[in-house]
């Protein structure tokens, strides 16, 4: 069992309830417009393994550490972690695609700013958008999510705000 903590649209903020929240996760990822190289490192301290993904903001340095979308398997669980995704019905361009093609049971986006926790029935899986941890950008409430994975199954999906 694993315990992933979610977060995107930190432009670079950085808020000591990210490590409060996220402290006996296994593993946290990052869906993008991170801000600065500072919160990574911050993130890896809080947890063994730090996932990230560049966003649309993220500029050079960033881009060279991290990719646009990475595909990978943990606890059994296929995830794309992209940061423009879109959701079910409203994909970004090639994101569909691309699911189809890589058959996940995750899609973790940010970019909208807009916490969603959608299931796509046609293509059996889980769309998270963490909404946005950061103060940039007009979001009302800052969210984070925990997302509890078992043996290739999301066990449970807790959305954490941060008033």
């Amino acid at each position: 069992m694993k315990t992933i903590g979610i977060l995107s649209d930190t432009h670079a903020y950085w808020d000591d309830r990210y490590a409060l929240h996220f402290a006996q996760c296994d593993e946290i990822w990052h869906a993008g417009d991170i801000g600065s190289e500072d919160i990574i490192t911050r993130l890896e301290a809080v947890a063994p393994v730090v996932r990230a993904v560049y966003g649309n903001v993220d500029g050079g340095v960033l881009r060279q550490r991290f990719k646009a979308m990475e595909i990978f398997t943990t606890e059994g669980v296929k995830v794309v972690l992209t940061h423009i995704g879109g959701y079910p019905g409203r994909y970004a361009p090639g994101i569909a695609s691309r699911l189809d093609l890589s058959q996940p049971q995750l899609l973790v986006c940010g970019h909208s700013h807009i916490l969603k926790v959608i299931p796509d029935r046609a293509r059996s899986l889980l769309t998270i958008n963490p909404g946005a941890a950061g103060r940039q950008g007009w979001q009302r409430v800052r969210t984070l999510v925990r997302l509890t994975l078992d043996a290739g199954t999301i066990v449970s999906c807790q959305v954490i705000e941060l008033a």
